[in-house]
């Protein structure tokens, strides 16, 4: 079992869908990534919040047993963001951006995390995640995020983090944009090119794919009965993916597809609440039953 290291944003998000409301929860790619990977493995993370940042939440993230010592406290307002979602749960209408303390996030990396083995760099400006890996003495693992902000914005930068990168995970769309091809193999193949040895596309509802250069796998989503809130829902795969590889210590072609799975299985549990709520009452129990659920709903026998 391996500590990971999750780089990335901590906001108060102010959600609407069609099924309910949550006012200034607790969201941010590195909190989603963090409270999941926990529950495989001990997470540290980096961050920034400003001095309204509820104390609640904090203890939260103890009990969990986040390593908070760079989670940077700082005058001023933690970033905060407001979206909504249309019955196409694929896609967040975004309302409002507060980036606050966030516009001036520059991850500084605590001496006793630079050994970390396990590296997840979530979407912060590439320039960010390429500083942070400076920082980091011979990492095993490293997985990055990013979006079409940066793809468009930052396309240089972009290109020379994802050489330093083993797994680029992004979406359907990040995945066409950054490579310039509509049809996903290609895609897959083009981005490959530019420094991952993987590639994993996040497809909401509909599952994930995972590419390399000799091998493609396809997880589907878990069919739910109630979703209500699906923000997070990518960095929660992230947390889950992760998380299993650092626990196992493994990451053959074999052990990457359970990782896979088991990030699906996450994913399912975090679009069943708003915020982080699913997470709070979650046994390690029902991840094993649910991982067992997608066991049987993808096996086959052969010919």
């Amino acid at each position: 079992m391996k500590d990971i290291l999750v780089v990335g944003s901590v906001a108060l998000d102010t959600v609407r869908t069609p099924f309910g409301q949550v006012e200034e929860g607790l969201g941010g790619s590195a909190i989603y990534f963090s409270v999941v990977a926990s529950f495989f493995t001990p997470v540290k993370i980096v961050a920034v919040v400003g001095k309204d940042f509820p104390e609640e939440h904090l203890n939260f993230l103890k009990l969990h047993g986040i390593d908070l010592k760079g989670l940077q406290k700082v005058e001023g307002k933690t970033f905060r963001w407001k979206g909504e979602y249309s019955y196409n749960l694929n896609e967040a209408i975004t309302l409002e951006t507060q980036l606050n303390v966030f516009e001036n996030f520059h991850p500084q990396i605590p001496e006793d995390y630079r050994k970390v083995k396990y590296v997840f760099l979530a979407n912060i400006d590439p320039e960010l995640q390429g500083r942070v890996l400076d920082q980091i003495e011979k990492p095993h693992l490293v997985a990055c995020d990013t979006m079409n902000y940066w793809i468009e914005n930052k396309p240089e930068e972009l290109e020379n983090t994802l050489r330093k990168v083993d797994i680029l995970i992004i979406n359907e769309s990040e995945a066409r944009q950054l490579s310039a091809e509509p049809n996903l193999v290609k895609a897959a193949r083009k981005i490959l090119s530019l420094g991952p040895r993987a590639l994993i596309v996040k497809r909401g509802e509909y599952g994930a794919l995972y590419f390399t250069e000799k091998s493609m796998f396809s997880a589907p989503g878990f069919p739910l009965e109630f979703v209500y809130d699906p923000t997070g829902a990518g960095d929660s795969f992230a947390g889950g993916f992760l998380g299993y590889l650092a626990k196992t210590g493994n990451d053959n072609d074999s052990n990457v597809r359970q990782a896979i799975i088991f990030g699906s299985v996450m994913a399912s549990f975090d679009v069943e609440n708003f915020s982080i709520e699913r997470f709070k009452n979650l046994t390690f129990r029902e991840i094993k039953e649910r991982f067992q659920a997608f066991n049987k709903l993808t096996h086959f026998e052969p010919l």
